[in-house]
């Protein structure tokens, strides 16, 4: 019989009964209130500032909560079934965490612990290349868990050819690439308080410990923290990047290839005819672009155009069950979520990302049965108000 994440609820209930309540909120979109008072101003704006005045990130929010989900009756759903195959791969749920560097700035434990509660839950962690933790740490604490890794493009061959090595190495088994930050985008929470963390060597640690990287310095990192700081800066994003470098990357790379950041059908078209396997639909949570068109906004046009020839996968904006239920009416076959499982981790550490996880996946178990359906397969454009609108 299936798991049903629902029961966490009467877990919850149960629990009160003896007097306890959980340690954090239920509702996730309060944790970000309640992460803005744990932590300083320069993590806490860097994970939940955007770009410009923030008007992506609003409405990456509001085309979700646009969408209206009509529910079915008299439907048997005794038992649910929420697991999917992603990229050939069973998950138990249609979720994996989203790729989010630098933790180290919310959390000591920092991507590890977030690792750990992934592991623990069953779902994807996605490790980003700029991790505060090197790649081969993280996949140490998972043993076999399913994980991911996601890579940042640089301008350097090299460095990129050794970290997709180490990365089939240590056991990660899809390949992420983000597409939409070659430079970064203007972020005015983080440009008035000048606060980058890579420039203090914070986030660097899969290029600190990177022998590619190591060979392009004059002195071991440890030596000359700043020069290695510049190298990396150097390196980090790369313009200059066409569609013909893909090839590079499928050479590279012998399992499934996802493609993060695509908005528009023609680029999912084109990701399909280079042989890639999957796409995010994602404006990286609002935080490259402003005035950018919302994620969900763009997702069931992508789904329309490589549905049937790529995994379709989303992200940004998503912070409820109910917001999972809706992309995959929109055509997402699973979602990527980013900023709740951050704040969870500042929270209480790898306690918090479960919780997080266990909350936003008994809300979309919830969803699903009293709107009529067992399982992800059978959520559809007709799920919600206005059909495929």
């Amino acid at each position: 019989m299936a798991k049903h994440w629902a029961d966490f609820q009467y877990e919850i209930y149960l629990g009160g009964t003896a007097g306890a309540v959980p340690r954090l909120p239920t509702y996730l979109t309060r944790l970000e209130e309640l992460a803005e008072h744990r932590l300083g101003a320069g993590p806490v704006g860097y994970v939940a500032g955007g770009a410009g005045d923030g008007g992506t990130a609003r409405a990456n929010r509001a085309a979700l909560e646009r969408h209206r989900i009509v529910p079915r009756l008299l439907r048997d759903v005794t038992e649910r079934d929420l697991s999917v195959e992603v990229l050939g791969r069973a998950l138990p749920a249609p979720l994996a965490l989203a790729p989010v560097g630098v933790l180290s700035i919310v959390h000591p434990d920092a991507e590890p612990a977030a690792a750990r509660a992934a592991a623990a839950q069953g779902v994807p962690y996605i490790l980003s290349s700029a991790s505060s933790t090197p790649m081969e740490q993280v996949a140490e604490v998972m043993g076999d868990a399913e994980r991911w890794f996601q890579l940042y493009w640089a301008k350097d061959r090299e460095v990129t050819r050794s970290f997709l090595n180490r990365a089939r190495t240590a056991g990660y088994t899809v390949l992420v690439v983000t597409l939409d930050t070659p430079m970064l985008g203007w972020r005015p929470r983080d440009l008035e308080r000048a606060y980058l963390p890579f420039l203090h060597g914070v986030g660097t640690a899969n290029y600190f410990s990177d022998p590619a990287f190591q060979a392009g310095l004059a002195k071991p990192v440890h030596e000359d923290p700043d020069a290695a700081v510049m190298h990396f800066a150097g390196m980090f994003g790369d313009p200059g990047k066409t569609w013909p470098d893909l090839a590079f990357l499928r050479e590279q790379w012998d399992g499934p290839i996802v493609l993060k950041g695509v908005l528009h059908p023609d680029d999912a078209r084109l990701a399909a005819d280079a042989g890639m396997d999957g796409v995010v639909v994602s404006n990286h949570g609002g935080r490259q672009v402003a005035g950018c068109v919302a994620a969900a906004d763009a997702l069931p046009r992508v789904a329309e155009a490589v549905g049937e020839r790529l995994t379709v996968l989303f992200d940004s904006g998503v912070r409820t069950g109910d917001d999972v239920f809706k992309a995959l009416a929109l055509g997402a076959r699973a979602v990527l979520l980013g900023r709740p499982y951050v704040y969870g981790l500042a929270l209480d550490g790898q306690a918090g990302v479960e919780h997080v996880i266990r909350c936003l996946l008994a809300e979309l178990d919830l969803t699903l049965a009293l709107s009529g359906h067992r399982g992800p397969g059978t959520i559809g454009p007709d799920s919600l108000d206005g059909g495929a609108a």
